[in-house]
């Protein structure tokens, strides 16, 4: 484990030292899982725009079938 320092504003620091007491942890180990998680949800995310940006581009209409209108996409009838 590598220690490091954080400066934190008084309320976040107090905040963040109760919530961590109401979850039975240190600051120190809540912080390092919070952390943990954003990493973690970093890497899926990346992955899963990868996976999404290398499939190949495909038709959303049949051949020779119009598109819908900008006004046809966005008609809200019932909010009138």
């Amino acid at each position: 484990m590598k220690n490091i320092t954080v400066t934190l504003d008084e309320k976040v620091a107090a905040w963040a030292r109760a919530h961590a007491a109401r979850h039975d942890k240190s600051l120190s180990r809540f912080i390092g899982d919070l952390l943990q998680q954003t990493m973690h949800e970093a890497r899926v995310y990346e992955s899963a725009m990868q996976d999404f940006l290398a499939r190949k581009p495909r038709r959303i209409n049949r051949e020779g079938t119009a598109l819908p209108s900008r006004e046809a996409l966005h008609d809200r009838a019932s909010l009138r």
